[in-house]
């Protein structure tokens, strides 16, 4: 997350000179008196600028909690932020012990239940951001022969079903960040959801991205700084090589551009830790094959590029 400085022109009376550092909160804040001499201005201007940077340069790295930190998409977030340690420290939260001991087993992955609010508070007391990259994974059922052109069956696992994970689990998170006074969230999603009839809410009878979205709108008037990535298919491929493409409404399942890479899905919930323009947004996102435009590097942009709140 991006750090907030508090920079306010401070005008008095008496006029005296000097510059006051101090912190606020939490945050760093720098007032300043100025002489009425502009040549005293110019140079408070300069020590100012001074100040300013160094107030940066002293600011801790943001500390993010990435849920579902043992998926294959929240290991990658997990990792990325680890990799940036001089702009986050890196918190994971699985649901096991193995999910724990797969992805390196440091003291920074906790282990809890989203459905039980009460076993997440020590992961996400502290810290400044959350990233939700939870939901509930269908089972195949036993018994599946592609050879005689059978078609796949799915279930959910009793306990794990799409009104457990992916709403009350999700629920569960946001009301615990708030409690803590976390930041930002970042929810990953799916595309698919304006449409009652999509396929992915047949699986299993869980009718997934009804709960997903419902999860979303909580989000949304929550009150919290977010951002909502609808992300299409997701692929095991590399990274930061596509033309990121972003839309609302399920605008882009019509199109023939549906899917993205788990890693670039990855960056663009890192990009919006960082960038002000990402917040208070809820985007579709998928991008063009590769080869196919140019790869996708100012994330700015691609934020501005969408006014949606949902």
């Amino acid at each position: 997350m991006a750090s907030s400085m508090l920079v306010p022109s401070v005008f008095c009376s008496p006029p005296s000179p000097g510059c006051i550092f101090r912190r606020r909160g939490g945050s760093p804040l720098v007032s300043f008196r100025f002489t009425s001499s502009g040549s005293e201005r110019k140079k408070g201007f300069n020590r100012l600028a001074l100040s300013v940077s160094a107030a940066a340069a002293d600011s801790p790295p943001s500390t993010v909690l990435v849920t579902g930190a043992g998926g294959r998409t929240g290991e990658i977030v997990y990792k990325k932020l680890k990799e940036r340690s001089g702009q986050f420290t890196a918190r994971g939260l699985v649901r096991t012990p193995e999910s724990k001991v797969k992805i390196g087993n440091a003291d920074d992955v906790y282990v809890g239940d989203i459905r039980d609010i009460g076993s997440i508070i020590p992961a996400i007391q502290g810290i400044d951001a959350l990233v939700i990259l939870t939901s509930a994974v269908p089972k195949m059922k036993p018994g599946f022969d592609p050879s005689k052109g059978e078609r796949p069956e799915f279930y959910f696992e009793e306990g794990a079903l799409p009104e457990q994970v992916d709403w009350i689990g999700q629920k569960n998170q946001i009301d615990a960040a708030k409690s803590a006074g976390v930041k930002q969230i970042v929810l990953v999603g799916s595309m698919g959801g304006t449409d009652l009839n999509n396929p992915l809410n047949n699986i299993g009878n869980g009718n997934i991205l009804v709960w997903k979205r419902k999860a979303e709108q909580y989000l949304a008037d929550s009150g919290i700084p977010y951002t909502i990535i609808r992300a299409g298919g997701l692929q095991d491929t590399a990274g930061g090589v596509r033309e990121l493409l972003v839309g609302r409404d399920d605008e882009l399942l019509k199109t023939q551009t549906r899917t993205i890479a788990r890693s670039d899905v990855a960056e663009v919930c890192i990009q919006a830790l960082l960038l002000e323009e990402a917040k208070y947004k809820a985007l579709d996102l998928s991008s063009k094959p590769e080869g196919d435009g140019i790869p996708t590097t100012d994330f700015k942009d691609l934020f501005s590029k969408i006014t949606a709140r949902f």
